[in-house]
């Protein structure tokens, strides 16, 4: 059971002071952030891409690389790559580039992604959201499958016998899929036989079940042996040394982060009984002391399946120092109750 981090590298104002951090601040943050969470002995840190003011890394590849160098085990992973927008040559290129760097702990995790902001910036019409990422997530397989490539598709230029470089230390380069937990997209990851990622950030997490067990079941169909196929979640919450100061340090840049989305989509308002009803057994958010999320944890694991578990913190914009001793908690607590317990079952 593998235990990790994703961060979206927010720059929101602080809730507390209103000040903003600038990208660059925020950026240098997070490399502090993954390099201690390789030291606490994490297993992955995942950066999310994306291309907007609210948040830093439109490059995650470029900000893992930078944490690479100071890493020696931890395995770093897109949390996604928005592969609808990307050039799947320079997306290859790019985590080829990480892996080498890192010695072979590079992964690719995309996903269609969740804000819009990429499409009109890289000339692309959103009415072809899904046949874009179909198209593009064929050629990077294509590239990673075979040095030489030869493809066609609708929306790049054709490639003809071009070779891709650098190739990767890891072959072939893991790549997952990332789903919002829509049929159609672990339907897809089951027949390509790709590791899923599945982000449970509302709701309750024992609903996805089913869409695990259909994963499993398209993967066998299409000859995949199911044991060798990781199945990860990803969710929001927070570490602390009780579970009443992780709630009350977790909530309001959660509720700013959550109404700020909620006035673009049309949600309604985020309030603390939604917060603390997910902070049940039974909700989405992994806010606690060690043991209450670690419980969490385990729960999930024994009822749906996985064999990762990675918590996206902060939501919002917390103080650095905060972030850093949840990594911390997690790592040296968190991590080791989980694992004995899942070697046990």
């Amino acid at each position: 059971m593998e235990i990790g981090i994703t961060t979206f590298v927010e720059t929101t104002p602080d809730v507390a002071t209103g000040k903003v951090l600038s990208h660059a601040e925020r950026i240098r943050e997070v490399v502090e952030e993954i390099v201690l969470a390789d030291q606490v002995g994490l297993d992955v840190f995942g950066v999310g891409e994306h291309h907007r003011e609210d948040y830093a890394a439109s490059s995650p590849a470029v900000v893992l690389a930078a944490a690479a160098s100071q890493t020696k085990r931890i395995r770093l992973t897109s949390a996604v790559t928005v592969l609808s927008s990307a050039d799947p040559v320079r997306v290859f290129q790019d985590f080829a580039t990480l892996d080498a760097i890192s010695n072979g702990r590079a992964e690719i995790m995309a996903g269609r992604g969740s804000f819009i902001e990429s499409f009109p910036l890289f000339g692309y019409d959103l009415s072809d959201y899904d046949e874009l990422f179909d198209e593009k997530l064929d050629l990077l397989l294509k590239i990673r499958e075979t040095e030489k490539v030869t493809w066609s598709g609708k929306h790049r230029p054709a490639i003809q016998n071009r070779g891709v470089y650098p190739r990767p230390v890891q072959n072939p380069l893991p790549v997952w899929i990332g789903s919002g937990g829509t049929a159609q997209s672990v339907a897809r990851a089951g027949q390509l036989g790709l590791p899923l990622v599945l982000a449970i950030i509302g709701g309750r997490p024992l609903q996805f079940e089913p869409l695990v067990r259909l994963y499993k079941r398209t993967a066998a169909r299409a000859g995949h042996d199911v044991s060798k196929l990781p199945i990860a979640t990803h969710s929001h919450g927070f570490v602390a040394e009780d579970t009443e100061t992780a709630a009350n340090k977790f909530f309001p840049s959660t509720q700013q982060a959550m109404n700020k989305l909620g006035r673009e989509r049309g949600w309604g308002p985020y309030e603390r009984s939604t917060f603390d009803f997910a902070r049940s057994l039974e909700g989405a958010l992994y806010v606690g002391d060690p043991k209450t999320v670690a419980e969490k944890i385990i729960y999930l694991n024994q009822n749906v399946g996985i064999t990762r578990f990675m918590l996206h913190v902060p939501v919002g914009s917390m103080p650095h120092g905060d972030v850093m001793k949840a990594i911390e908690l997690l790592g040296k607590e968190v991590a080791p109750i989980v694992r004995a317990a899942v070697l046990k079952s």
